[in-house]
């Protein structure tokens, strides 16, 4: 039997990226998948991908800094499916600018994807934990939450995120609900390429630069964020709760 078989999985930001990483992986372990993004049509690559290869899931709209979206989204997945069990916030953007060009709502905007967008899917998915007296929850944060030129409004974010996951960890634990966080390092996605070449450097000179001051000598993979969650939701994971876990390959920044 495979470690997630008769689960629900709601993963947000999953049509490409990191998200879809995530999606796919614990579709490998048998868990039945919500695929959340803007529009059902970025999901569908993911959710073909898992169908192709014997597993279940489903594209969902949704603007994760709307609550009423977001309420839509969760009784749509529970009717689908009729549980959720695990919930994975990966959505983000980025509005990179230094702090006296940054508009209002470049701020807004990364603040209410990445940090709100979390906070209320964890409100609206908790409910149907809480019943049932299990749940897993997986929030994603950065290295770069210590702070990083450019971007107040990310670093911010995903400091936060630490914070929020501390917090559910200790009010949801009673009703058997762990709540995690990753924090990725340097991972090759389509999002980290385009913030690369928005200030005009060559990504792949920027990659090699970079793995030469990762410990391991190479940038991560989406899958590498993929493998730790898929451990965090598994039952080997039952005692960790409230915790950060770099995915770096021993950076610190």
């Amino acid at each position: 039997m495979k470690s997630l078989e008769g689960r629900v999985a709601v993963v947000t930001g999953s049509g490409k990226g990191i998200g879809a990483a995530v999606a796919k992986r614990l579709a490998e372990e048998g868990a039945k998948i919500a695929v959340i993004d803007l529009k059902e049509d970025y999901g569908a690559n993911t959710v073909d991908y898992i169908k192709s290869k014997g597993g279940e899931a489903l594209a969902v709209a949704c603007d994760v800094s709307k609550a009423s979206q977001i309420e839509e989204a969760v009784n749509k997945i529970n009717q689908h499916y009729g549980q959720i069990d695990i919930l994975i916030n990966v959505a983000g953007v980025t509005r990179d600018k230094l702090i006296f060009q940054m508009e209002e709502e470049d701020w807004d905007l990364v603040l209410d994807t990445h940090l709100k967008g979390s906070f209320l899917m964890i409100k609206a998915v908790q409910k149907f934990m809480v019943k049932q007296n299990y749940g897993k929850i997986v929030n994603t944060s950065s290295l770069g939450s210590v702070g990083k030129r450019g971007q107040a409004n990310y670093s911010s974010a995903k400091a936060a995120l630490k914070a929020l996951t501390r917090t559910a960890a200790i009010e949801l634990g009673r009703y058997g609900i762990n709540v995690n966080c990753v924090a990725p390092g340097f991972i090759e996605t389509d999002m980290t390429r385009a913030t690369i070449e928005r200030m005009g450097k060559d990504f792949e000179e920027v990659k090699k630069g970079a793995s030469k001051m990762i410990p391991l000598g190479r940038v991560g993979q989406p899958e590498d964020v993929a493998n730790v969650v898929a451990f965090l939701v598994s039952e080997q994971a039952n005692y960790i709760s409230g915790e950060v876990i770099n995915i770096s390959g021993g950076s610190l920044t």
